[in-house]
């Protein structure tokens, strides 16, 4: 294939080339003329199987012929000549190794990390090591650093580097991983090249040598007489003494071309001396060289005021070149959608290419509006699918104590209960929900649920198979990392099946299930080098294994819309490109955090720099740039904050706005052009005039008065004054506000809480109780109450620390109020009848005090504020109230009692005591009050207005405010009435 030379073989195709087809075409031009077998004997060694795939595919498409070898880097360790070569260990099994050595580390120096970072720090040695690996740096090098500046945080990373000096050397016992076998492949192929060179041709396509065995094998390939190295994405218009410049890596290695240059001087070769591969032309060579310029490494960036002023044709360069700002990232996925909706019609090739999952998973649901699904290279993260949200569930609630949330979050997921009769499964999760999750059930154990199943046949049987998974998740303790593999498996497949034992239900099913058990056999398979470990140790490990897994959608692609990831920039022919999420962070991605070495001792050690990844990115970037259109897109804010746009974005509008009016105007034709796709995408979204509708009025329905309720609570009684609506949607429409699921410890469910620990502390209260001992049993009720009815610890102690700083005032006024007192009782239901026609009042005292001289006094505990006196006056009369069903007799044993006295304790920040002067006056203009209202509303033309007392409407919220489309009116208008029911 290619003439005898003293000089390395290196070949390259510029950015936006069709590198694929670019290599076949090269292939078939210099082998014109020779035997078919010819094309058979070449070797092509390519970086990616997607490079593969599209390599083959492209052979397909003719004409006939036989194909090379085509192989990945990676399968030179497969080859017979190296079976003596130990095989590598899996990367999970080293880093499980690594885990139980740092775990062992930290028994003896607790001080060098918290025990909950072992697993990152695990997972990030194991990087380290395959650096190292890769690089040739032996473990010496790394003890040998001058490290006179920090050496106090030298000395805590050497423990931790110290435990990996046993994988490294042959003497050592320990099985090489992957890294090192394949350098320790290539070394030994690169040396047998050099006693006894291939006769036929070996190139290496489409690495950029970024890794330094890959480097290595490129170099070998080179200087064979019949090997050849073709670059993909090679800047032919960057000036020698540019290049001559990026000889540092320090300042040159977040460069596209930092790579190309490091491997030419490795090779003993010139920028001058790279030629093409085939004559094919980029699609924009204007463009291409315009880019160039733009990301010309820092140091020479002063030759854009010298090179930026004479560049010619930035119109040509830029006119199929577009750049949207969107304002937020659900705009720019819109905007991204609606292009390749365009695309698919016009049936052109388009590919979105970005770093950012959760973009993607935007433009996929946006796409999905026109049943159009893309063919996305990443898959969906298992984690995401039906199978990894169960085993990530199940091994996240391993070892606590399960919540009512918890528990709903297992019963309702798609794949629990699959193994049949999943739709009475449904209906008693519903059941149990509804009447026990969302009320009084929030840790749900064997005694609740048998206690709510009662002798229900059907719930019997039912909670028979879901107590004891509940009880088994409840189990903790250390155990060995098989054992909490097994016990996630077996918990999942239990839920899965249901009670048909012996099954998994649809767990394993479909190609996210069998994922899913590739991942947890693996994890078995070496789960006896992960030692012992918590729950919550186990969990962390076992969501960084799902994490690994992707599932691709089983789904046929719709053709020719495509996601990628960047570096599948390089395998190209796509018509059109979109260059997505060029923000800062996100593309380029922030790199990692290193806790071992600062980018200086790096250098020294011969290790890669944290830019490297920042360089191959800007790499992808410059080659996805090159297509024959493309579509920059960044959002302007993301969720929290205003973005940074990415610093290769920044050059490029940088040099335009400065290099001419031309570049400035070209600048603010790209822009017109990306937001003429925002414009399109928010129309789209806009509703149109067909679907608008006139606001709803403020409603007041007037129902049959016989259909109107006869009896209401003391509290509703206050509701029918100031929101009559949500009297007629709870007595007459019979609807419920069904209680949040996700219960917050908000003011409701604190004074719930609290109304329930004062209530028992009254009731065991014996007499002559000594104050101490009042106190702490005070304390010792409401923790007891808090534990059983707020499953947040953090909250529980707060509102205890609360409660005590209140308790001695409440116990002073509680002395007084017992000497005044013969008995006292808590929660004493009562009712009464009033006016014509009848009508009931009833309810619950907080509490009702017989005093030494025969009358009463009834209290009600307030966490939040007393009632003002202008509230009293106008809805809220539930203390006077009680006063007049304790004047007929209404709470049962008492009889008829006169009211001495009503008053608010209050139980807030502060402890209050807010009486009511009451006398008969008073209740007999109560009793008035209440028989003019009761009256009024049993005529049909009072209509039930929605929120007719309002005093301030920031504060008030009614539970059927949506229902009476509040909002789409104010207090302001006026109710209308509308006759309803018949």
């Amino acid at each position: 294939m290619f003439e005898t030379s003293e000089r390395p073989r290196v070949f390259a195709q510029a950015p936006g080339v069709d590198f694929p087809n670019a290599v076949i075409e090269g292939l078939r031009a210099r082998l014109n003329g020779q035997p078919p077998e010819a094309m058979a004997r070449v070797t092509l060694f390519v970086n990616t199987m997607r490079m593969k795939r599209r390599l083959i595919e492209l052979f397909d498409q003719g004409p006939p012929a036989l194909l090379p070898r085509i192989r990945l880097v990676t399968d030179l360790g497969q080859d017979v000549a190296m079976a003596d070569l130990p095989p590598a260990v899996s990367p999970l099994r080293r880093r499980l190794e690594l885990a139980s050595l740092i775990s062992e580390l930290l028994d003896s120096q607790p001080d060098l990390a918290p025990r909950h970072a072992i697993f990152p720090l695990a997972d990030s040695l194991a990087n380290l090591m395959d650096e190292m690996h890769g690089e040739g740096v032996p473990p010496d090098a790394l003890e040998d650093l001058d490290v006179s500046q920090h050496s106090a945080y030298w000395a805590r990373s050497l423990a931790f580097i110290r435990l990996i000096a046993r994988f490294f050397g042959t003497a050592g016992a320990e099985p090489p991983d992957l890294e090192a076998r394949q350098r320790k492949v290539i070394e030994r192929v690169t040396a047998n090249w050099v006693e006894r060179p291939p006769a036929d041709p070996i190139l290496v396509a489409g690495s950029t040598g970024s890794r330094g065995a890959t480097a290595m094998l490129m170099e070998a390939v080179a200087r064979l007489p019949q090997g050849a190295v073709i670059m993909p994405g090679f800047d032919a218009h960057m000036p020698a003494h540019v290049w001559e410049k990026m000889d540092d890596a320090l300042t040159a290695e977040d460069h596209p071309q930092f790579r190309f240059r490091r491997l030419l001087s490795s090779l003993g070769l010139s920028p001058g001396d790279v030629g093409d591969w085939h004559a094919q032309d980029a699609p924009n060579p204007r463009r291409n060289a315009f880019v160039s310029l733009a990301l010309r490494p820092a140091p020479v960036t002063d030759q854009w005021q010298d090179e930026g002023p004479g560049f010619a044709d930035i119109d040509a360069a830029t006119r199929e070149l577009s750049l949207i700002e969107a304002p937020s990232p659900r705009e720019e996925a819109s905007a991204i959608a609606m292009i390749l909706r365009d695309a698919a019609q016009r049936g052109r090739e388009a590919a979105l290419i970005t770093p950012d999952r959760v973009l993607t998973r935007q433009v996929t649901a946006a796409l999905d509006r026109w049943r159009i699904t893309p063919d996305d290279s990443a898959g969906r993260p298992l984690p995401l699918t039906a199978p990894g949200r169960l085993l990530r569930h199940v091994a996240e609630m391993r070892g606590r104590r399960i919540t009512g949330v918890d528990l709903l979050t297992l019963l309702k997921h798609p794949l629990t209960h699959t193994g049949g009769e999943r739709n009475e499964h449904l209906r008693l999760s519903r059941d149990l929900e509804l009447q026990a999750l969302r009320r009084d059930m929030p840790f749900p154990d064997k005694a609740s649920l048998a206690l709510w199943a009662g002798e229900k046949p059907d719930r019997v049987e039912w909670v028979e198979w879901l107590a004891p998974l509940v009880a088994d998740l409840s189990e903790t303790g250390t155990q060995s990392l098989t054992a909490h593999v097994e016990q996630v498996v077996s918990l999942a497949e239990r839920l899965s099946a249901g009670p048909d034992d012996g099954k998994s239900g649809e767990l394993w099913d479909r190609e996210a299930g069998r994922e899913a058990r590739r991942l947890v056999d693996e994890l078995l398979r070496e789960a006896p080098f992960g030692g012992e470990m918590t729950p919550s140790d186990f969990h962390d490990l076992f969501a960084a294994v799902l994490n690994r897994g992707s599932v691709r959608n089983p789904d046929t692609p719709y053709p020719g819309i495509k996601i990628w990831g960047t570096l599948e920039a390089r395998v190209g022919g796509a018509d059109l490109v979109i260059l997505a999420g060029l923000n800062e962070g996100t593309w380029p991605e922030r790199p990692a955090p290193d806790p071992w070495m600062n980018r200086d001792m790096r250098q020294k050690a011969g290790l890669l720099l944290p830019e490297r990844r920042i360089g191959l990115s800007a790499h992808d970037f410059q080659q996805g740039l090159g297509a024959p259109e493309v579509v920059l897109t960044r959002s302007l804010r993301d969720d929290e904050a205003e973005t940074v746009p990415s610093r290769w974005i920044n050059r490029l509008m940088n040099l335009m706005n400065g290099m001419s009016d031309a570049g400035a105007d070209a600048l603010k034709a790209m822009r017109s052009r990306g937001d003429a796709w925002l414009t399109l995408a928010r129309e789209l979204d806009r509703p149109g005039r067909d679907h608008k509708t006139d606001p709803a009025p403020r409603p007041s329905p007037r129902p049959p008065v016989e259909h109107r309720p006869k009896r209401l609570s003391f509290t509703q009684i206050g509701t029918l004054i100031r929101d009559p609506y949500a009297i007629y949607a709870d007595k007459i429409l019979r609807l419920r506000g069904i209680d949040p699921l996700h219960q917050s410890p908000d003011a409701p469910l604190r004074g719930t809480a609290v109304h329930a620990a004062f209530e028992r502390f009254i009731r065991e209260r014996p007499k002559d109780e000594a104050r101490s001992d009042a106190r702490a049993r005070l304390l010792s009720v409401a923790r007891e109450v808090f534990e059983a009815q707020a499953p947040w610890p953090a909250t529980r102690l707060l509102w205890l620390a609360k409660l005590e700083r209140i308790a001695d005032d409440f116990l002073n006024d509680e002395d007084e109020r017992q000497r005044d007192a013969t008995n006292a009782l808590t929660e004493i239901r009562g009712e009464a009848t009033f006016g014509t026609p009848p009508f009931t009042v009833h309810g619950t005292a907080d509490r009702i005090d017989v005093l030494n001289f025969g009358q009463v006094a009834i209290y009600d505990y307030k966490t939040g504020q007393p009632p003002s006196e202008k509230q009293q006056k106008a809805y809220d009369k539930q203390l006077l109230l009680e006063a007049l069903v304790a004047r007929k007799g209404g709470f049962g044993d008492l009889g008829r009692m006169k009211t001495a006295r009503v008053a608010y304790i209050g139980l807030g920040a502060k402890s209050k005591y807010v009486p009511i002067d009451v006398d008969e006056t008073l209740l007999a203009r109560t009793q008035a009050e209440l028989e003019s209202v009761l009256a009024d509303f049993a005529n049909r033309e009072r209509g039930y207005t929605s929120r007719r007392v309002v005093l301030s409407a920031n504060r008030f919220g009614g539970d059927f405010d949506h229902l009476a489309r509040y909002g789409e009116w104010d207090h302001t208008a006026e109710p209308k009435g509308e006759e309803v029911g018949g």
